[in-house]
């Protein structure tokens, strides 16, 4: 990449969360429904063009979809010859290995923020089946798999936990183990 191209990058990143911060600021002093597109870019001091050029909506800014190269990073760390299901279990205990204690805060932040909201909370859905996709998606490109609608349904399955686990942690405020109420979620789709 080119010096150009690094300033650029450093600069678009830095906006990129300028905006995230300003928005959980006006989040949590005046709630989510309350804070608009526009009061979120004045605080973060761009424009309401660039918000959008950042973030696609103010859900999108909380509710943070892994990309395609995350996903297929992920399903590369796995150990091969794993079943589906523990496949997905795994990449869980994968994702949760990379969070720094910092990043750990913050995302129980924006998920107890998730978690007060019920359109927030209902939009975790929607995102959850999203990320579904990808991590099919990775699945069939790196492991070579032929995935029937069923594997589909599994790995629907087993996010739609991770998100339930994910919840509980923050409803908990973070007082149990997000690793163990993952694991208590994950094992209730293999309850006769």
């Amino acid at each position: 990449m080119s010096e150009s191209g690094d300033w650029r990058s450093r600069r678009w990143q830095a906006t990129h969360q300028k905006i995230y911060d300003a928005a959980m600021r006006l989040f949590h002093d005046h709630g989510f429904e309350q804070a608009s597109v526009a009061q979120i870019a004045a605080a973060a001091g761009v424009s309401v063009p660039t918000f959008y050029a950042h973030y696609p909506s103010k859900e999108h800014l909380v509710m943070q979809l892994p990309t395609a190269e995350d996903m297929r990073a992920l399903v590369a760390a796995l150990p091969t010859g794993l079943p589906l299901r523990d496949c997905v279990r795994h990449a869980s205990t994968i994702w949760f290995s990379t969070w720094s204690p910092e990043f750990r805060a913050a995302q129980l932040v924006r998920w107890k923020l998730i978690a007060g909201n019920p359109s927030l909370r209902t939009r975790a859905a929607e995102f959850e089946r999203v990320t579904a996709g990808l991590l099919t998606d990775a699945l069939r490109a790196e492991r070579g798999r032929t995935l029937s609608p069923a594997d589909s349904v599994v790995i629907t399955a087993y996010m739609a936990a991770f998100t339930s686990g994910v919840l509980a942690w923050a409803d908990s405020s973070g007082e149990r183990k997000l690793e163990e109420l993952i694991d208590e979620a994950f094992n209730a789709l293999q309850q006769p």
